[in-house]
């Protein structure tokens, strides 16, 4: 799907912009019973996002603006702050037309805190887990509000909408293939669709799917995390979230690829989801979604970036192309070959 609205930094730094953003934020403060006590500072301007830190008494609220890649984040960050108010930042306010959000302050991310050890990692994984199931009977609910629709049963599909785009190898678009990925790519899509299929067929439900699952978008403290910045979601099969937290945590805790402690934070994660097969279906499953992850990652980059103008895509260039990529390389679970 072409997205034609474009964002970008001319808007989140346009003054006129600002000030209507701004005002509103002004009057959802105002509606929550808090006072804007200083000046708003813009923290954080990417192409697609931009947030500001809005100081109130003693401490802060956050206004974020998502561009149109990501226009479903408002009304799904409301939505799940209905659902599962303890495993999310629940928003104070939205706007959806304007792709708005006004968010509490989370605290410390796990980031900030420091993720050195295995164990906060399968912590980590195991509440996501717990969040994916509590929302599996809401993913009809979550398309409605229009997330992204990357059931692996759509897939296949998708990823040959991709391959088959010959107009995006036009210099300055993000999502062109170099082709001879194209052609090795393609050999493979009868098992990419089989994997899908199986995928599609098991008894794991389809949820929610974070597709950006990192130390820096997870906030720690209290009894359990809780997790945010929705942006790049999907309602998809939940164990394709493994392949960034996987490779985030590998990076984060200087581990190899094939590490056993990888394994197992794999079967962390798959524990909780033991009502819905045996360990060894689960693991099954698990290859599979491993082995689709990347393409589908892909394509979240690509939903992404059709949503900033073309002079912006540049920096960006390598991504849909570079997880394409991904597809024909040994997995994070995937020990390096003998020197």
């Amino acid at each position: 799907m072409l997205i034609e609205e474009t964002a970008g930094t001319a808007t989140w730094l346009d003054p006129a912009w600002r000030a209507g953003a701004l005002a509103w934020a002004g009057d959802a403060l105002a509606d929550a019973g808090l006072v804007l006590a200083g000046e708003p500072e813009q923290t954080h301007v990417q192409p697609w996002s931009t947030v500001f830190r809005l100081p109130v008494g003693d401490g802060a609220v956050w206004l974020k603006s998502a561009g149109p890649g990501s226009a479903h984040e408002p009304a799904l960050a409301a939505a799940l702050g209905r659902w599962s108010p303890e495993r999310v930042l629940v928003p104070l306010a939205v706007d959806r037309g304007r792709r708005l959000l006004l968010l509490p302050d989370g605290g410390r991310t796990l980031r900030d805190a420091g993720a050195g050890d295995i164990a906060t990692w399968e912590a980590v994984l195991r509440d996501h887990a717990r969040l994916q199931i509590a929302l599996a009977p809401h993913a009809g609910e979550m398309l409605r509000l229009g997330v992204p629709d990357h059931r692996p049963e759509r897939l296949p599909a998708m990823v040959g909408e991709l391959l088959a785009d010959d107009a995006a190898q036009r210099k300055g678009r993000p999502d062109g293939l170099a082709p001879e990925i194209r052609v090795r790519i393609g050999a493979t899509l009868d098992g990419y669709a089989a994997a899908c299929r199986r995928l599609a067929d098991g008894p794991v439900p389809a949820t929610l799917q974070h597709d950006d699952l990192h130390d820096a978008n997870v906030f720690v403290g209290g009894r359990r995390h809780r997790f945010f910045d929705w942006g790049d979601a999907s309602v998809g099969h939940p164990f394709l979230v493994l392949l960034v937290a996987l490779r985030m945590a590998a990076r984060v805790l200087e581990l190899p690829h094939g590490d056993p402690s990888l394994v197992r934070l794999r079967d962390a994660y798959l524990e909780e989801w033991r009502g819905s097969g045996t360990p060894a279906e689960l693991r099954e499953l698990c290859d599979d979604a491993l082995r689709v992850a990347p393409l589908q990652r892909a394509l979240t980059w690509r939903r992404i970036l059709r949503g900033v103008p073309p002079a912006e895509r540049e920096e960006w260039q390598g991504a849909v192309p570079g997880w394409t990529a991904e597809h024909l390389a040994p997995g994070p679970l995937t020990p390096p070959p003998p020197a």
